[in-house]
């Protein structure tokens, strides 16, 4: 399976994947313990040229999320089996041990199910594809949807899980998917970098 660390959002004009965090970016973290879980075949989808010099591929693609388009078009399109990581996480060991080890022949969501440590939400990570006819599929229902206004927010993550599982449109549900419960956590501004740093300095890895 290969692994597309997904590295289109930007904040401030830069891209959250490149966040330094211990000493190294974002996206450097994914792939060495990506790595470090034994896999090989490695992605970067992104249109920034910054992001050629990791060593692993970059996949460009149309993506027009941020100029009027949908963050749900973000997904770089194959009929190959694929997992999908969010490229704005900051990942504990574990969790990517445990992206890595579960199976699927179908689609899994991996994702916090509780408020994160600095949010008053709960945080999507990832999507293992197996089946990739259903998801392109899903991905473009949910974008018909948005169009029509049938969410309440913003399409995300969350709202494709929806469509995905076939679940109410107007509320989340928070079921139905891997968890992952701990430090790992996406980083969207200065708040959440500073609450994150000072949670790591209690943690040993």
């Amino acid at each position: 399976m290969k692994y597309i660390i997904m590295c289109g959002g930007n904040y401030h004009a830069e891209p959250k994947a490149l966040r330094i965090v211990k000493g190294e970016s974002l996206v450097s973290r994914t792939i060495r313990l990506l790595r470090k879980n034994g896999v090989t075949d490695i992605a970067i989808s992104s249109n920034d040229g910054r992001f050629e010099s990791f060593g692993v591929p970059v996949l460009r693609h149309k993506n027009t999320f941020g100029d009027g388009g949908h963050w749900l078009e973000g997904f770089y399109p194959t009929m190959e089996p694929a997992c999908y990581i969010f490229g704005d996480v900051f990942f504990s060991p574990k969790a990517i041990q445990t992206i890595v080890k579960t199976q699927t022949d179908d689609i899994q969501f991996f994702a916090n199910s509780r408020p994160c440590f600095h949010k008053q939400w709960a945080e999507p990570y990832a999507f293992k594809v197996a089946d990739q006819e259903y998801f392109q599929e899903s991905i473009r229902k949910a974008v018909r949807l948005a169009d029509q206004g049938k969410f309440y927010r913003e399409p995300i993550a969350w709202e494709l899980w929806q469509v995905i599982k076939g679940t109410r449109l107007n509320r989340i549900v928070y079921t139905n998917y891997k968890a992952i419960n701990d430090y790992s956590c996406d980083i969207d501004n200065e708040a959440e970098y500073n609450a994150l740093k000072e949670i790591l300095e209690e943690i040993e890895e």
